[in-house]
């Protein structure tokens, strides 16, 4: 824990997961060990605990903690599996995915965020996360299939070639509406039969966009 944080913001952190609805144990205790203000610019590690989302560089965000522990949560991972992470961003939501599945390859279009990423996942001893600078929507094809698919920004429809990625028994969870509003969390499960489909709760998220972004 760093000067800037003090105890009684890591238990209220702790315990509006709780309150909020995030019960499982494992979750729960990955979100109180990675640390979060390693994540977030040097101006907003005050409040890094606190339960929103916070600006980070390239127009990018690091989501709320209680989403982060909700998606994390539905995707019921195991130390076997394999995950996709669509959008790095900070780097935040892979380091928690690191510590409960066996390897995750994340995503980020935007080179300065997978440089920032990789560095502080390194720094971290995330050895088991690769990020690659690539485009999300259109995925190279030596990739997959994974077991678990994450995506964190809003797609106005799931792409096909992202969900035939999924093993059969994988989960994928995605926010689904307009880019500019409200889109709903979603989740898919693969089954012999094919996919089932389960919405779950509103969120908002910055729009995923096509294509690799030019240097900044």
């Amino acid at each position: 824990m760093t000067s800037h944080q003090h105890p009684t913001e890591k238990m209220m952190f702790q315990l509006t997961l709780r309150r909020r609805g995030i019960s499982d144990q494992a979750v729960l205790r990955t979100m109180e060990e990675v640390p979060r203000e390693l994540f977030v610019d040097e101006a907003d590690r005050e409040g890094a605990y606190r339960d929103t989302a916070l600006p980070i560089a390239c127009g990018q965000t690091i989501s709320q903690p209680f989403v982060v522990a909700y998606m994390t949560e539905q995707l019921q991972l195991q130390k076997k599996h394999r995950v996709l992470e669509i959008g790095a961003g900070s780097g935040y939501q892979a380091a928690v995915l690191s510590r409960l599945a066996g390897q995750v390859l994340t995503i980020e279009r935007y080179r300065k965020l997978a440089d920032t990423a990789r560095a502080r996942l390194e720094k971290l001893g995330c050895h088991n996360v690769e990020v690659m600078l690539a485009d999300g929507l259109n995925l190279p094809a030596n990739i997959g299939p994974f077991d678990r698919i994450i995506v964190t920004a809003a797609m106005e429809q799931l792409p096909e070639n992202l969900v035939d990625r999924l093993e059969v028994g994988g989960i994928l969870i995605a926010p689904v509406g307009p880019h500019q509003g409200v889109q709903t969390l979603v989740r898919l499960t693969r089954t012999e039969a094919g996919i089932n489909r389960k919405e779950l709760v509103e969120v908002r998220f910055v729009p995923a966009l096509p294509g690799v972004a030019r240097e900044l």
